[in-house]
C-alpha cells in the first residue's frame, strides 16, 4: 500500500483552489487561515492560482488541474490541502499526474466538493486521502473552535497512531456568519450523535459529500462500493427535497445493500421545506426498514469544529458502547 509520511513542524503545506476563488472573495479569511496554520510551525505554500478568479471559479479546467499538479510534482511539498470546494473539482480528474503521486504519495485533504478529487485519487492510486478541514473554510474560523479542528488534524496526520477513537464535541455551530465582517466566535449548540443500532460493525469507511459523489457516480473515479464498507455521507444547505433524491439514488444502486453501516454527517443550514423533518428522517424512510446501522450527527462534515477522516481506513463502530473509531495504516510511520 502506498501511504504518505505523517506531517511535522516545518513541513510544507501547499493550498490550491480546485473550483471556487476562497482567496479572492474571502481576503480577510484566508490571511487569517494561513497566519493560524502557520503559527503552528508549518510553511505555507501558494498554488498558482492563489488570489486569481474566473468568475465561479479560480481557473479555467487545465490552469486547476495544473495548480494541483505542479504541487503533486514539488517533493518539498508534504500536504496538499484545498482552500474551500465549489462545484468542479470533477473536471480536474482526467488531468491529474496519478503517476506522481504513486512516486511520491502526499496528504490531500479537502471536503465537500473537493469530494471528487479525494475519490479519484483513492480509486486510481489506492493512496488513502483524508476527509477533513480546508484552509479557508475551516482554519478561518475563530478559537474555540478551530482549535477542536486543528486538534483532529494534528492527531491524524501528525502523531504516531494506528488507532483513534473520535470524542463527540460538547458544541457545535452551523451559525451563518458573514466571512469578511466576522470578528468572533459563533454562537454553538449542544452536540448529540445518535446511534441507531446494536452490535460491533467494522469496514472500510468510505464516501464524502453526496452531492459530489453524484458528480462522478460510475466513473472511474468513484471507488467501488464493496461488501461490509461503512459509508461516510454529509451534505450541506440543501432542501429536503434534494437530500431525498441522493438518498433514493443510494438505494437505487444496492448500496444500501452492500453497506455494513451508515455514518451521517450533521447537513449545515438544512432546509426542511417547513416539514419538521431531518436528514435522518429521510434517510430512514428511503430504507423503508432495511436494517443498516445509523450514527447520525457526526462532526466530518460542513460545520465546525470539523473532524480529519482517513478514506480507505478500517472503521469501528460499537453501537451498543457508542463510540468510533479508526485503525490500520493511512501514514507510513517507517
Amino acid at each position: 500500500m502506498l501511504l504518505p509520511k505523517p506531517l511535522k513542524r516545518g513541513d510544507k503545506i501547499a493550498f490550491f483552489s480546485p473550483s471556487s476563488p476562497a482567496t479572492v472573495f474571502a481576503p480577510k479569511r484566508f490571511a487569517r487561515a494561513k497566519q493560524y496554520l502557520e503559527s503552528k510551525g508549518f510553511e505555507l505554500v501558494a498554488g498558482e492560482l492563489t488570489g486569481k478568479s474566473d468568475g465561479y471559479r479560480s481557473g479555467s479546467i487545465k490552469e486547476r488541474a495544473a495548480e494541483l499538479n505542479a504541487l503533486i510534482r514539488d517533493p518539498s511539498v508534504r500536504c496538499i490541502m484545498s482552500t474551500i470546494g465549489g462545484n468542479n473539482s470533477n473536471a480536474l480528474l482526467p488531468y491529474i499526474d496519478y503517476q506522481a503521486l504513486r512516486d511520491d504519495p502526499k496528504i490531500i485533504i479537502g471536503y465537500s466538493d473537493v469530494t471528487a478529487l479525494l475519490m479519484g485519487i483513492y480509486a486510481q492510486t489506492g493512496i488513502p486521502t483524508f476527509y477533513g478541514p480546508a484552509l479557508v473554510a475551516s482554519f478561518g474560523e475563530f478559537a474555540p473552535l478551530v482549535d477542536e479542528t486543528f486538534s483532529s488534524f494534528h492527531q491524524i496526520l501528525c502523531q504516531d497512531l494506528d488507532t483513534h477513537t473520535y470524542t463527540m464535541p460538547a458544541v457545535w455551530t452551523d451559525f451563518r456568519a458573514e466571512w469578511e465582517t466576522q470578528d468572533k466566535a459563533k454562537p454553538v449548540y449542544q452536540n448529540e450523535w445518535q446511534y441507531l443500532g446494536t452490535g460491533v460493525v467494522e469496514g472500510r469507511i468510505i464516501g464524502g459529500n453526496l452531492n459530489t459523489m453524484g458528480a462522478i457516480w460510475g466513473s472511474e473515479y468513484m471507488p467501488e462500493i464493496k461488501q461490509g464498507d461503512i459509508l461516510l455521507v454529509e451534505d450541506c444547505m440543501l432542501g429536503i427535497e434534494t437530500v431525498e433524491r441522493s438518498f433514493s439514488l443510494l438505494k437505487a444502486c444496492g448500496i444500501f445493500d452492500r453497506v455494513s453501516a451508515i455514518v451521517l454527517g450533521k447537513h449545515e443550514l438544512f432546509n426542511g421545506r417547513g416539514t419538521g423533518r431531518t436528514p435522518l428522517d429521510v434517510l430512514l424512510e428511503v430504507l423503508n426498514g432495511q436494517d443498516v446501522p445509523i450514527l447520525s450527527g457526526f462532526d466530518c462534515c460542513h460545520t465546525h469544529p470539523m473532524f480529519t477522516l482517513p478514506l480507505g481506513s478500517d472503521c469501528k463502530i460499537d453501537f451498543d458502547q457508542h463510540s468510533i473509531s479508526i485503525s490500520g495504516d493511512w501514514l507510513n510511520r517507517d
